[in-house]
């Protein structure tokens, strides 16, 4: 699939276009956490939050391991750049708005609504997701008119999205040791 640029209002400054080495060379970094999410019995997201050309955040998702269902990988990877600000005395609102996210499977609603919150300027992802998806494919957080709600911010869509399909695909093939047991009933 070719990746896609959504048109999505937002004033990027050229730092916050990366060229396609670039993309390439961090989203493998995603999908290397996305790979281990799935070794973990967790749905397979990845994804890396760079500022300035440095990770400051990356995560998998930890929902089952941790069994709270707000533990997606970007959530986890949120966390880890604020504590990064915290250390660092820096402001977490100015390293938001200069930080780029790679995410192997596009953010559900609560995530692209924290997203827009940040003020992230772009986010890149592989494949959509039609079920619970905040950037366009059940709700469009990024672009939407929403009041007191942050910046828009744009979307690079599609990359890797095959690959991403089939992590996702080889994830719900497998049993889930965390679903609750069945009940039989006794008449």
């Amino acid at each position: 699939m070719e990746t896609k640029l959504e048109e999505t209002p937002a004033d990027l400054e050229d730092s916050f276009s990366p060229s396609s080495e670039e993309i390439e060379s961090w989203m493998q970094k995603a999908f290397d956490m996305a790979k281990e999410a799935l070794e973990s019995g967790e749905v397979p997201v990845g994804c890396l939050m760079v500022y300035n050309s440095e990770i400051l955040g990356k995560g998998r998702n930890e929902v089952n391991e941790t069994k709270n269902a707000t533990r997606h990988a970007e959530m986890v990877a949120l966390d880890q750049v604020l504590e990064w600000c915290h250390q660092e005395n820096r402001d977490p609102i100015e390293v938001f708005k200069r930080t780029v996210l790679y995410v192997t499977v596009e953010p559900c609603i609560m995530c692209a609504g924290a997203l827009r919150l940040l003020n992230i300027p772009l986010v890149v992802y592989g494949c959509r997701n039609e079920r619970f998806g905040g950037c366009g494919s059940v709700l469009n957080i990024p672009a939407d008119e929403l009041a007191c709600s942050g910046a828009p911010f744009k979307c690079v869509s599609g990359f890797r999205a095959d690959e991403a399909v089939e992590m996702l695909k080889a994830f719900y093939k497998q049993e889930n040791p965390n679903a609750p047991k069945p009940r039989t009933r006794k008449d």
